[in-house]
């Protein structure tokens, strides 16, 4: 784990307009800087981004946070991973704690094993450029596929001498450990003979989706050559491939932004489609589809488009991996090429706008697909059409929203013809049996988890509060803990703030905003409902208590928990500040006018809805018998004269 002192010198370092910068054009606007969304197609720039407070807000999306979360939002990065992305830009060392020497020394191992991968893709792609052997086989190959040198250096595409050791021993004399290019796959050892694994062949460097080296794959151009044609790294402690896709690195910003993915099968596919305009491809790389890989779409995308190039085989082997992406609540559909094309060959035998409108045009539902597979082979047979119908009806079980089965049941009836009903039932039935191993398992889990596990599941599963009046007054309270917790007036209800300045300050006794309402809440033992804003509350109760301090707003845009920090930002936008309202003749009042009665009014009206629910629970109590405490129907009335005080004071007449 990161320590605590490394993530406050990386966010410290950092700056937001610079990392943002690299990914956004940005333009000065006032104190802050402006550009178009990059999460969204927009002509006016509502992206914005606040050096003072080092966040970002982006009006369109309704995306914010800070240069932490922009990386997890824009690259996909996990929290960790973002942190080493910013660690590595401002050459910052990164500190763990936690690890024993052993753990540390397999940190440092894995490191040496991407430093291998990196320098060996260096070399390849140096050798298509720079060598004269490279650029006549290796290069020469890759222009024969039609691929641009554009092309060629964005997939970073390289080639690998036909001699036994050349490359390895090139890694020898730059000081690389043999243990290392032997453990990532570079290198075979038999016993003292060592030789390349890639030797005589193109070299097609698999990255990942922050675009680290994870392996490669090599295809032999020798046609007589009594090996594999397409020769992939082993698996390692850094490459797994049931987990990587080919081409996700170039894919990821424009499968987000086109909110669909299409997959194939090899690199070329990729490269040629990807050359044709068709970013958001990436391939499974001839493995058979997994959950892992689904996931690392779903990152990006719920919509996942399946290219097939005709093959039967291939094409019914693939209806598992149909149910897989199904399963995890995606949207599947499929594109099938005429007969003897591929999406390679397609793509480079046709114009671009051929090849989008072919996209197009030829997408189906998977429902459909898999229909004209199945009834294919019935032959009018019955037996056979009811078993085509129980296969659909499983795919369509596994689908996690309720609506969308239903959808998928009526359109398969009508497809089939057959009747509803039949079909509903049998999708109860296995619904039935799937949920009854679920909880079957859900059971045996939670046997074996600790009680804080425990409570932490049910918090994340309380329904969410945002409709809750209640929300709207913990919001309104939490923001001016945020923006104006420091900032101090009289609080005294005698004392009148329209003589403030001609008060003599010795006799002014003033509390920060944070203080007044952090004293009432605790006076009268109420908490907030909403669990983020009740976590930033109990951190500033926390921070007061024991620190002393006043807690800042930027401590709570670090850390792992982006629900919470997109609420901090929206509460620490000062939109009047970020919009150019002046522009539109708008001139928001000075916040000073009139803080102190709205701190108060805001106090008193978060008591006043929490007393108002308070009330109902205890008369809901009572009516269903839960209740049993004689005192309850005097605490009512205590709450019901509290209320009628509180409305007194801000001015309302029930």
């Amino acid at each position: 784990m990161i320590t605590q002192e490394t993530i406050q010198k990386i966010m410290d370092t950092a700056r937001i307009e610079e990392v943002i910068g690299d990914f956004v054009t940005l333009k000065k606007a006032g104190s802050n800087f402006k550009g178009l969304s990059p999460f969204s197609n927009e002509r006016t720039p509502s992206f914005m981004v606040s050096p003072a407070k080092q966040i970002f807000k982006d009006f369109s999306s309704g995306k914010g946070g800070s240069v932490v979360t922009f990386l997890m939002e824009h690259e996909q990065f996990t929290y960790p991973e973002a942190l080493r992305f910013l660690a590595k830009k401002y050459n910052i060392e990164i500190v763990e704690t936690g690890q024993s020497d052993e753990e540390k020394a397999k940190r440092d191992a894995r490191e040496s094993l991407f430093l291998v991968n990196q320098f060996a893709n260096e070399y390849f792609q140096d050798q298509v450029w720079n060598n004269e052997t490279g650029r006549s086989i290796g290069l020469s190959y890759f222009k024969e596929r039609g691929f641009t040198e554009a092309t060629i250096r964005d997939f970073q595409l390289g080639y690998s001498h036909e001699g036994y050791e050349v490359f390895t021993q090139h890694a020898l004399d730059k000081g690389y450990k043999l243990e290392y290019l032997e453990q990532v796959g570079l290198t075979k050892v038999d016993g003292e003979r060592k030789m390349d694994r890639f030797r005589g062949r193109v070299m097609f460097p698999i990255l990942s989706h922050t675009g680290r080296v994870l392996g490669f794959g090599g295809r032999v151009l020798r046609k007589d050559a009594k090996t594999a044609k397409y020769l992939n790294s082993p698996e390692s402690d850094i490459y797994h491939k049931s987990k990587i896709l080919y081409g996700v690195f170039q894919a990821k910003q424009a499968i987000a932004r086109a909110d669909e993915c299409f997959l194939v099968e090899g690199y070329t596919d990729v490269i040629s489609l990807h050359q044709a305009g068709v970013k958001n491809v990436v391939a499974s790389s001839g493995t058979a589809l997994t959950v892992d890989q689904i996931l690392l779409v779903k990152r990006f995308t719920r919509n996942i488009t399946l290219l097939y190039d005709g093959d039967p085989a291939g094409i019914k082997a693939s209806l598992r991996g149909i149910d897989l992406i199904l399963e995890q609540g995606m949207h599947v559909q499929t594109v099938l090429f005429p007969e003897g094309e591929d999406p390679d060959s397609f793509a480079r035998s046709n114009s671009q706008k051929e090849l989008t409108d072919f996209l197009q045009e030829e997408k189906h539902n998977f429902l459909r697909f898999k229909a004209e597979l199945l009834l294919s082979d019935t032959h009018g047979d019955p037996l056979a059409k009811a078993k085509a119908a129980r296969e659909m009806v499983q795919s369509i079980a596994l689908i996690p929203d309720e609506l969308e089965r239903t959808a998928y049941i009526q359109e398969t009836a009508r497809m089939l013809d057959m009747e509803e009903r039949i079909l509903f039932s049998e999708l109860g039935q296995i619904r039935a049996g799937k949920l009854e191993k679920e909880n079957q398992q859900r059971k045996r889990e939670e046997r074996g988890l600790k009680q804080d596990e425990v409570m932490k599941v049910v918090e994340q599963a309380a329904p969410q509060l945002e409709d809750d009046i209640l929300f709207v007054q913990e919001r309104a309270l939490t923001g001016l803990l945020l923006n104006h917790g420091e900032t101090s007036f009289n609080f005294s209800p005698d004392f009148d703030d329209t003589n403030y300045e001609e008060e003599p300050s010795e006799t002014v006794e003033e509390e920060s905003i944070c203080e007044y309402i952090l004293t009432e809440l605790l006076h009268d033992e109420l908490d907030f409902e909403h669990p983020q804003l009740r976590s930033i509350l109990h951190h500033f109760i926390k921070v007061f208590n024991e620190e002393e301090r006043i807690a800042k707003a930027e401590e709570f845009l670090r850390g792992e928990n982006p629900e919470r920090m997109h609420l901090v930002v929206d509460l620490i936008s000062d939109e009047p500040e970020l919009h150019d309202w002046k522009r539109k003749r708008i001139y928001p009042p000075d916040k000073d006018a009139y803080l102190r009665n709205y701190t108060i009014e805001s106090v008193l009206r978060f008591k006043e809805k929490k007393t108002g629910k308070l009330i109902a629970q205890i008369q809901d109590d009572l009516k269903s018998g839960k209740n049993l405490n004689p005192d309850a129907l005097a605490t009512a009335q205590q709450l019901t004269k509290l209320k009628i005080e509180i409305n007194k004071r801000l001015n309302r007449i029930l």
